[in-house]
């Protein structure tokens, strides 16, 4: 790796890396310019055994060595600065000692991604890049085979997503998919029954629907606020709920993700 001391903070070559608490920047140029950023080394390491390619590395004098044992071997330019200067750039306290800027890798076909997968989760209209951390690490923790997003799905390659995902999003195959009318159509062809999990007044219980579910299955997620549109419930084959007790009628989009996996995948 070729090791650059900053010099200033308008180096050019250190764009990949300004203004990253500019949330809607970043949505919009990151995808553009081809690139993620990855934060620690945790989540350097795991993207690199995914077999990403990383275009810059950007790390503190003191996390050098340990990020020299993860990427030493690369052919990259590792910029290296005080804590002072690397806040200057990304516009946070770099604690978690590297970020990475990456290239992004080329999404697979749905329709290749669904061969093989018997149980996947589909997150449609998520905004809070959290959840749809959140909802990764879950897929990758219980086992579930696949993720697809819709286009209204916040981006599971934005750094704080891949960041609460513990990197698992690196790990897990995933990608978009089309508007509901082909979508729902693609998961029957493919043999998935696809369940909505939603409040309404035809959903059934998720200890019912487990019992008599198909043995390949397609676990839908909407909106954090409003839940599933018209579209993806029309799409659904049944609609699933959580029963819940003291008033309160759901969870939170990222708990729901387990339980549904859990009920599905373990009890």
């Amino acid at each position: 790796m070729e090791i650059v001391r900053i010099a200033s903070l308008e180096d050019p070559r250190l764009a990949d890396y300004v203004g990253l608490t500019d949330v809607q920047l970043r949505m919009r140029t990151e995808p553009e310019r081809g690139l993620y950023i990855a934060e620690s080394q945790t989540v350097l390491s795991r993207a690199l055994r995914a077999g990403h390619a990383p275009r810059s590395v950007l790390v503190s004098e003191r996390w050098l060595p340990d990020v020299a044992a993860i990427a030493g071997d690369l052919d990259v330019p590792v910029f290296v600065g005080d804590e002072a200067q690397l806040q200057g750039i990304t516009g946070f306290h770099l604690h978690r000692g590297a970020l990475a800027a990456m290239q992004r890798p080329v999404l697979p076909e749905p329709r290749a991604l669904l061969a093989d997968a018997r149980t996947v989760v589909v997150l449609d209209g998520l905004v809070d890049h959290t959840n749809v951390g959140a909802a990764f690490r879950s897929v990758a923790g219980l086992g579930a085979d696949a993720v697809l997003v819709t286009s209204t799905c916040a981006d599971p390659l934005y750094r704080r997503s891949v960041r609460v995902s513990m990197g698992t999003v690196l790990q897990v195959p995933w990608t978009r998919i089309p508007a509901w009318r082909e979508a729902g159509a693609m998961l029957r062809e493919a043999g998935f029954q696809t369940a909505a999990l939603a409040l309404a007044d035809d959903a059934i219980d998720l200890a019912d629907w487990r019992r008599e579910r198909a043995d390949r299955v397609a676990i839908v997620l909407g909106n954090e606020g409003h839940g599933l549109g018209p579209d993806a419930l029309a799409a659904a084959d049944v609609v699933v709920r959580i029963p819940m007790h003291h008033g309160v009628d759901s969870l939170n989009v990222a708990a729901t993700s387990a339980v549904a996996l859990w009920a599905v995948l373990h009890a």
